[in-house]
């Protein structure tokens, strides 16, 4: 009974299963008065029913998340953080600002690298836009907090994108004697990311991070309803790709 009424509010109540829903009936009553264009709307929604759905949305992810995997060891000198999204003003323990999730997770595997090999850590991000949060800045007040000391943070805050997190973080390697790097970001945000940083001649030890699904692939009919997280995880996906031809391009 519980799984019965998930099903109904998750595909009819909620979006995007309540357009998806809309847009079914829609075809229906269209088809019924032998409307033109009947066809093309359909493909439509069943392509939006598609990228709505765990099963397309992970897969895609997966594609990204399996190209590395986290070494057993660590030995670099220094660990790279890239920013991923903060809030500006929500109240913290430690000050203003949260992370997102993913810089979040990517600060916790950071944090827990810096434990581990006693390397100072870099944090590369910026504040993106005018109503979103310093990350770096931010990043740095949680990593005190967490006991790690002022002088093990290296904070780069003038980073917008990926591009940039590698040009700026080149720089400081470079001023600080740093050639070991191990890179930690989002495992579907790894490969752009080594790519750019290999355009400016670093050679990371990628350890991927904040995984959005399963490595190992493992069917639930659930994976068949339309859901708002499996539609933004086929976003992200097919961003991170539209990247990397970017990257490769250009």
């Amino acid at each position: 009974m519980l799984v019965l009424i998930k099903f109904l509010y998750i595909t009819f109540l909620l979006p995007p299963g309540l357009f998806i829903a809309a847009l079914t009936l829609l075809c229906l009553w269209l088809y019924r008065r032998k409307q033109q264009g009947v066809r093309v709307l359909a493909v439509i929604t069943g392509l939006l029913y598609l990228i709505s759905t765990p099963l397309v949305g992970d897969w895609l992810m997966r594609s990204l998340e399996t190209r590395y995997q986290p070494p057993q060891s660590v030995s670099g000198d220094v660990i790279v953080m890239l920013g991923g999204g903060a809030t500006a003003d929500t109240p913290n323990v430690h000050g203003k600002g949260h992370l997102t999730g993913f810089a979040a997770n990517r600060l916790l595997t950071a944090a827990q690298l810096h434990y581990i090999t006693g390397a100072p850590i870099i944090i590369s991000g910026g504040q993106v836009f005018a109503n979103s949060g310093k990350e770096a800045e931010i990043a740095e007040h949680i990593l005190r907090g967490l006991g790690i000391p002022a002088n093990k943070i290296i904070v780069e805050g003038q980073s917008l994108n990926t591009a940039d997190n590698a040009k700026f973080t080149k720089k400081i390697l470079d001023e600080q004697g740093f050639s070991s790097p191990v890179l930690v970001t989002s495992a579907f945000h790894m490969e752009r990311s080594v790519k750019q940083f290999t355009k400016y001649n670093m050679a990371v030890t990628p350890y991927p991070t904040d995984y959005q699904t399963n490595t190992q692939f493992i069917f639930e009919w659930h994976q068949l309803w339309p859901r708002a997280d499996a539609f933004y995880n086929t976003q992200l996906a097919i961003k991170e790709y539209l990247g990397l031809l970017a990257v490769n391009w250009f």
